[in-house]
């Protein structure tokens, strides 16, 4: 028993002693990062820029490259709009490939390989939305490294924390892998200082990635097929300031139309529950939570939703959280900051019926 605690002590402090010489060399040299970043209709999205603040909070020495890929004007345009989008940008690459346009994993991955071979980065940054998390896996893959996924806090080059347990605990992992540590990071994580990204007077160069020998080489199996989606008005879920949520008491598809009249007098998003997803209620890409997406908008309301743990790691950082359910035990009023026992068949017609129209 002595000799195994012995032994014991002598191998965590052989792994002690590793990670200390693995964080002092990192901190020896200078820390550059690649985000990869998304873009749509000519403009880098807000989670990208997100990413990019992250990334700014790995070093004040921390050289940060965008990249971006795809085809035609939109993309031209998306690079003038990331080149300016955070003063903390100091380089803008652009990919020039049908291949990229659809974001298919295979490609990308294989494309950040290439940047990363010839940059040599030492961290690579994408937001923890369903494009960070189908291509950076891959990536990690192909460059023979873990990936630290769903990070929420950057305390040092190396160091982070992340959720754990459908984000009822957080937990701080230390990166002791080789170069590059790949992150993906929550968006509503990293807010943006709009005064600061305004303050830029000037932009990053922009260049353009070598694909030549990119060309050559063998993709994938998966293939494009087609796009289906919904024409609306209402803001995108993930960056919505206010999101009015619907949960399985809604009951049916029809009522659901409650939820959307509601969302479009506060100039808000529809989300839903993974119960309401499931009941065919609404389609899939409204669904907030552990297995959808990651909001913190400054107003959620959530209507006919119980607060399982699940939906609640998706929503529990908005600033203001109201609920509403006839069960006064349900685990959503234990995170919301006002809560209302009643029937939301009587409380949402009567808030549309007090809110005027948004102009």
């Amino acid at each position: 028993m002595a000799t195994r605690g012995l032994l014991g002590a002598v191998s965590r402090r052989a792994s002690l002693l590793s990670v200390t010489r693995y964080t002092s060399t990192a901190a020896s040299r200078s820390i550059s990062t690649l985000v990869v970043a998304e873009h749509e209709g000519g403009c880098i999205k807000a989670s990208s820029v997100n990413a990019v603040e992250a990334a700014k909070l790995l070093g004040h020495d921390n050289s940060i490259t965008v990249l971006l890929a795809g085809s035609g004007p939109s993309l031209e345009r998306a690079a003038s709009s990331a080149s300016s989008c955070h003063p903390s940008v100091s380089k803008v690459l652009v990919a020039h490939s049908d291949r990229f346009t659809h974001s298919l994993a295979e490609p990308w991955a294989r494309l950040i390989q290439l940047v990363q071979q010839s940059g040599g980065y030492s961290h690579v940054v994408a937001a923890s939305g369903s494009f960070g998390k189908n291509i950076v896996p891959r990536a990690a893959a192909l460059l023979d490294v873990s990936p630290v996924t769903d990070v929420t806090q950057i305390s040092e080059p190396l160091q982070f924390v992340r959720p754990i347990y459908a984000g009822n605990a957080l937990c701080t992992v230390r990166y002791t892998g080789a170069e590059p540590c790949l992150l993906t990071i929550r968006s509503t994580s990293f807010p943006v200082d709009l005064q600061e990204t305004g303050s830029k007077s000037n932009d990053a160069p922009i260049s353009r990635v070598d694909l030549s020998t990119f060309e050559e080489e063998s993709i994938g199996k998966s293939r494009y097929m087609k796009l289906t989606s919904q024409d609306t008005e209402r803001p995108d879920l993930g960056n919505a300031r206010v999101v009015v949520t619907g949960g399985r008491g809604l009951k049916s598809a029809e009522n659901f139309k409650m939820i959307e009249k509601l969302a479009e007098k506060l100039g808000g998003a529809v989300g839903a529950t993974r119960a309401a997803v499931d009941a065919g209620f609404v389609p899939n890409d409204l669904q907030v939570g552990q297995t959808g997406k990651i909001v913190a908008p400054e107003l959620y309301m959530a209507f006919g939703v119980s607060g399982a743990i699940q939906h609640i790691a998706g929503m529990r950082d908005s600033k203001v959280i109201v609920a509403v359910n006839k069960d006064s035990d349900a685990p959503i009023f234990q995170v919301a900051d006002y809560g209302l026992v009643g029937d939301l068949f009587e409380v949402i017609p009567e808030l549309i019926e007090k809110l005027p129209d948004k102009k």
